[in-house]
């Protein structure tokens, strides 16, 4: 239970306390309190006893920064990267790879029962990447001025503050990528506040250069293999990919349905699925521009929603509520959606399960980003045959 204002008084900025780690909530941050206030502490594991600093007050909680580890976890490793803890890329390097999965497991059903009263044994054991360093294709790095350096900052924003702290390498980036850093730092931005991406580009996929496309190849296998068991089982027989993006879900689907229809507001991404779609010789559906509120409706009527499946795979931000509101009126047989943000998918995912119109079968996190905060998960839904099922009671 959180503490009450007058326990806020009895913390001042800069107060070093020795604390116990509770938990660490989604997001990253260790929970532990004084005098029965919250205190958010990066960097932690549950059960450690550890000193801190005071950052932050705040009327229902306060942020601290890790001084020193008292009691260490013995899940506790060291930090491979010399930039942790300085460097806001990364929450999780301090952390035994299997505790990370455990932890994120825990996050994931934590947010689900909080938010729509979900059972946690619809979660299924998150699947590991197999290589927990080294995956990322894509990577954006900032320049700011250094006015007491005298020069450029080449980096990733700080864990601490909006500042950029300089970096030669970055140990969760593919080699290729970590080879572009060096020539990005050989040849800077002429000035700070610019924003430099590099990536990867996926073989054999037209992916224009603004355009999303999941930035872990090693685990991409798993994720299709997940989607395409889920849709197999649902036995549906015409497929609406709204987000589209540049046609990934739809291409990779398109041969366990009869129709598959796009439906992508980036019209390059809407063109570059054309093209994907050629290549691979999966004839059987279209791509439209548009955005997925307006376009959906007409869609929709053009299948019969019993044996049609919905697919969704939004920004962080979620579907709006327009969507999940048409979604609930449609009534498909399956909605299976792909998100890499637990908070916003469970809120998406309360709605759609609003008087029980949908049934939560399964959700399968996958670990698409390795050492942070962030997970991917499939959830897979069907249209309640007998409303008044308790949720996640399958």
């Amino acid at each position: 239970m959180m503490g009450s204002l007058e326990s806020a008084s009895k913390l001042a900025l800069g107060q070093r306390a020795v604390v116990t780690i509770d938990d660490v909530a989604f997001g990253g941050e260790g929970v532990a309190r004084v005098d029965d206030f919250v205190v958010f502490v990066p960097f932690v594991l549950p059960e450690e006893k550890v000193e801190v600093e005071v950052t932050e007050v705040k009327k229902r909680f306060a942020r601290a920064r890790l001084l020193k580890v008292l009691k260490a976890s013995p899940h506790r490793v060291t930090a491979p990267c010399r930039y942790f803890g300085d460097c806001g890329g990364c929450q999780y390097q301090h952390i035994a790879y299997a505790s990370q999965l455990e932890l994120k497991h825990q996050q994931i059903a934590a947010l689900l029962e909080r938010v729509g009263g979900f059972a946690k044994a619809v979660i299924d054991p998150v699947i590991p990447c197999p290589q927990p360093y080294g995956y990322r294709n894509r990577i954006m790095i900032r320049s700011q001025w250094d006015k007491f350096k005298q020069g450029l900052n080449i980096g990733f924003i700080r864990a601490d503050n909006r500042l950029v702290v300089d970096i030669e390498e970055c140990l969760i980036a593919e080699p290729a990528l970590n080879a572009q850093i060096q020539q990005v730092r050989a040849h800077p931005p002429p000035k700070g506040g610019l924003k430099v991406v590099l990536r990867i580009a996926p073989e054999n996929w037209a992916v224009p250069k603004d355009s999303f496309f999941q930035n872990n190849f090693f685990l991409l296998p798993k994720l299709v293999e997940v989607v395409r068991e889920r849709l197999q089982a649902s036995g549906a027989r015409f497929l609406i990919d709204a987000y589209c993006g540049v046609g990934f879900f739809s291409v990779e689907l398109a041969d366990l349905v009869e129709s598959f229809a796009g439906i992508e507001v980036d019209q390059q991404a809407a063109k570059a699925a054309r093209l994907n779609a050629a290549a691979r010789q999966r004839g059987n559906g279209q791509f439209l521009v548009g955005r997925v509120e307006e376009l959906l409706p007409e869609v929709l009527g053009r299948f019969q929603a019993q044996t049609t499946a919905i697919m969704l795979d939004p920004p962080r931000t979620g579907c709006p509520a327009a969507t999940l509101e048409l979604l609930r009126q449609a009534r498909p047989r399956q909605i299976l959606y792909v998100s890499c943000h637990p908070a916003t998918l469970a809120r998406d995912l309360n709605i759609l399960c609003a008087n029980t119109v949908f049934d939560l079968m399964k959700i399968v996190p996958l670990d698409m980003f390795p050492q942070t905060q962030h997970i991917e998960c499939v959830a897979d839904l069907r249209l309640n045959p007998a409303p008044g099922l308790s949720r996640g009671s399958h």
